[in-house]
């Protein structure tokens, strides 16, 4: 399934699957909007799958936004795998 990205008052939506085929694409479109916009949301609430490399993606877009002075959050309750993988990465 592929990813759509839909912008609604000032939140980004994801809606299908990010993964393998769908992060480089994901990641280009976040890079330019982290250089316009200032604070950027998420919503993954529509997010039915990800795997690894979409995990991945996120971690790389809070960096570049980071470097940047920039906000990059994600908020939802979409794909649960996500917070699985931060915890284990954040974990002592």
């Amino acid at each position: 399934m592929a990813l759509q990205i839909l912008e609604e008052n000032g939140t980004f939506q994801l809606h299908g699957s990010l993964n393998a085929t769908t992060t480089r694409s994901f990641i280009s479109h976040f890079e330019h909007i982290i250089n316009t916009v200032k604070d950027i949301t998420v919503d993954i609430d529509h997010v039915s799958s990800i795997d690894s490399s979409g995990v991945e993606a996120f971690k790389i877009l809070m960096a570049t936004a980071f470097k940047s002075n920039h906000v990059f959050s994600i908020i939802g309750n979409g794909c649960k795998d996500i917070y699985e993988d931060y915890k284990s990465s954040f974990a002592a």
